[in-house]
């Protein structure tokens, strides 16, 4: 429990002054690049105070000034701040409606341009967020997907959603899979407590919807890539 008090600790002393001085710049500028770039650092810095360490394998696979769609698995609610400050340049990403409600973070998250979801399942607002990213995608900006959807209980890989490789299939740019493993023993899915020790992410070389004739062939290739670089139990 030490380590997710020291790692609160750290996002709070830094995270408060820097959002007093970043959060009016980006309303002013209508830049929230320098916002998302200081929060990252304070990410990072919490994760180091904490004793998290992340190893990171497979960087020179992401294609350089070229807005992406990282596509990665999910075991634990520390994958996001493990993965988001290693990728090259800024990213927006898909998060629960629910999330925007919260105080300063919330407004952090829309000036970032972040993509709320409905889970209720309605069509209306599955094109809304589809949209959105679209848009995003076109300024420039990556959009970070955890493919399942849900963080995984037992670590092992759970059906993908569909509604990101209708994303890549519409706008044609390029995947990357991302393989993570090692945060599901850090933070298990309904716990608070954070066990240091190392995040292994594993970036793959860009898979391109052109390539495919349809979404599933695409899902398939995304998915064997992403399960390359799992221990094996992880796979299935």
């Amino acid at each position: 429990m030490i380590a997710s008090l020291v790692i609160l600790a750290t996002i709070i002393a830094l995270g408060l002054p820097a959002a007093i001085i970043f959060i009016p710049l980006a309303v002013l500028t209508g830049n929230a690049t320098p916002l998302y770039n200081v929060s990252q650092r304070i990410v990072r810095a919490a994760f180091w105070m904490g004793g998290i360490r992340v190893h990171v394998v497979g960087a020179e696979h992401v294609p350089a000034n070229t807005a992406c769609i990282f596509m990665a698995n999910h075991v634990s609610n520390l994958d996001p701040p493990a993965l988001f400050p290693q990728l090259p340049g800024r990213t927006s990403a898909f998060l629960k409606r629910s999330l925007l409600k919260i105080p300063i973070l919330g407004f952090g998250l829309k000036l970032g341009e972040f993509i709320p979801v409905d889970r209720d399942g309605r069509v209306e607002g599955a094109i809304e967020s589809m949209r959105a990213a679209q848009h995003v995608l076109a300024k420039g900006i990556h959009i970070t997907t955890f493919v399942e959807g849900t963080r995984s209980r037992d670590g092992r890989m759970l059906p993908f959603k569909k509604g990101p490789f209708f994303l890549a299939m519409e706008t044609g740019v390029p995947c990357i899979p991302v393989s993570i493993h090692g945060t599901e023993t850090m933070m298990a899915k309904g716990s608070l407590r954070i066990r240091p020790a190392t995040a292994h992410i594993v970036f793959h070389p860009s898979i391109y919807p052109r390539d495919f004739t349809s979404r599933d062939e695409l899902m398939k290739a995304v998915r064997d890539s992403i399960a390359s670089g799992l221990p094996e139990w992880m796979r299935t």
